[in-house]
């Protein structure tokens, strides 16, 4: 069976040269559900009406309750349905918009656009349609600009197939045909994959979360599990939902293009790791305190802050040297060791002017950090980080060159001293049910948690050394039973 159906109001309204895939009429897809039992295919829903309870309605509404991939997905249809459903998007798309306008030939903008699968047939507006396509994914949409000055958007619909013009449906068509290709899909592979998942990359980071050559590993063994594995780029967000999974192997931050895609990812009800919850609460330390003395979890002891008048409240509490944070720093990133006041007032007062809140921490002087690795809430993977050569962190990065990292030492779960275990999974149970790594340190005051990472390093010959391939299949079981629950 092909992996997309297209759903047309009548067989006749569509021109069924025009793609291979199976075609076929919105009546018989909702009266006939046995048809797609057991499969998932994608779904291209070309309806004549998408208005609220028509039968093009209805046909995303059910395609999902089947769990399958519809486009547009109802809560498109919901949200193109009135202006102020969708008036948080206009200003970005006006910019976008606008810049388009400006750096193409001096003629003015058409009066509507009407945008195909994220394209249209005039290319000054490439991006701008890309965009568009981010925020509603729908198979036909039309934009009505107002010239002006500053070009204004007074309205976006769903556009049916039955108001095409003979021009628009030649474009539409091959439109279509670009986004079907399932060019992600291994021509060489035996047998199709039960499921496909998106890894998000960036080939260019210099310290990612997991190396190529990690996720080729992974692959390998997904394979043997019936997943294709596909890296992604962030220019891949209009094929998101042709997946059934993401992984987020990039350092996650709420302001840039990774929580987007886990945004979408959990729109699509796609499983996602980091999910935007885990980002929200995993990238900000300040948040963190605040939670693990909630929880009554371990941390060191900690002042918050805001202003100048709190240096000396910090240096009372917590002495010299001390460790200072920027709450949304990351691979030892934005933390640094201070050892006097002056030091305190030097360096704070400077990272006060781009963060207006900074976290102090008591310092805790150990040869190594322990990351317990958990996953779905329970432990996956162990190991002791050490500390970069004469250096107090894991990661030196003033070195004048690449970053100076610290060896290692896996351990097998079992290895591992019950209260750090028992810590680590108490800290990743309060965050979520996703995959994170704790770091603590182990003195001989106790165990404490210093950081619950949302995606934490996960590399074929280090952090699986002890426990192997079982944390790479059990990386990939815990997509499959989110996606077949």
């Amino acid at each position: 069976m092909s992996d997309w159906v297209i759903l047309a109001t009548t067989l006749a309204s569509f021109d069924h040269a025009a793609t291979a895939h199976k075609v076929l009429t919105t009546r018989d897809y909702l009266a006939r559900p046995e048809l797609f039992r057991g499969a998932r295919p994608n779904i291209i829903n070309l309806s004549r009406s998408y208005s609220y309870q028509s039968r093009g309605y209805y046909a995303s509404l059910l395609a999902a309750a089947r769990g399958q991939r519809v486009i547009p997905s109802v809560e498109t249809i919901i949200d193109l349905s009135a202006r102020k459903l969708y008036e948080n998007a206009i200003p970005e798309l006006e910019d976008a918009l606008n810049k388009a306008i400006s750096a193409g030939p001096d003629e003015a903008a058409p009066a509507r656009l009407r945008v195909f699968f994220g394209t249209s047939a005039d290319p000054r507006f490439e991006r701008f349609c890309r965009l568009l396509f981010d925020w509603f994914r729908a198979p036909a949409l039309e934009v009505t600009i107002k010239p002006g000055s500053w070009s204004s958007i007074p309205r976006i619909a769903l556009l049916p197939l039955g108001k095409f013009d003979g021009a628009d449906k030649e474009v539409f068509y091959a439109a279509m045909a670009r986004y079907t290709a399932r060019q992600w899909k291994d021509a060489k592979s035996r047998a199709p994959a039960r499921f496909s998942f998106a890894t998000l990359v960036d080939p260019s980071e210099e310290m990612p979360p997991s190396t190529i050559d990690s996720l080729k590993h992974w692959a390998r063994i997904a394979a043997r599990m019936g997943v294709s594995v596909e890296p992604i780029t962030r220019k891949d967000l209009p094929r998101l939902a042709n997946f059934d999974a993401l992984f987020i192997r990039e350092t996650t931050s709420i302001s840039n293009h990774t929580y987007r895609f886990a945004r979408r990812a959990q729109q699509e009800g796609m499983p996602v790791i980091d999910d935007p919850v885990s980002m929200i609460r995993c990238t900000n330390k300040v948040y963190l305190d605040e939670l693990m003395a909630a929880n009554g979890i371990p941390v060191p002891p900690t002042v918050m802050l805001i202003g100048p008048e709190d240096f000396q409240r910090a240096a009372d509490q917590l002495g010299f040297p001390m460790v200072l944070k920027v709450p949304d720093s990351s691979f030892s990133r934005g933390v640094s060791k201070v050892g006097s006041m002056e030091e305190l007032r030097k360096l704070a007062g400077a990272w006060l002017a781009d963060s207006e809140v900074l976290i102090a921490q008591a310092y805790m002087p150990t040869s190594f950090d322990w990351r317990i690795g958990v996953l779905g809430g329970k432990p996956l993977f162990a190991v002791q980080y050490l500390m970069a050569k004469k250096h107090w962190q894991i990661v030196k990065h003033d070195t004048g060159g690449k970053p100076l990292e610290g060896g290692f030492k896996p351990f097998t779960l079992a290895q591992v001293p019950p209260l750090v275990l028992d810590t680590g999974l108490r800290a990743a149970r309060s965050i979520g049910d996703g995959f994170y790594g704790v770091d603590l340190k182990e003195t001989d005051d106790g165990v404490f948690v210093i950081e619950v990472n949302d995606n934490p390093n996960l590399e074929h010959g280090v952090e699986d050394a002890a426990e192997k391939d079982e944390v790479w299949t059990r990386l990939t079981n815990w997509f499959i039973e989110r996606i077949e629950g």
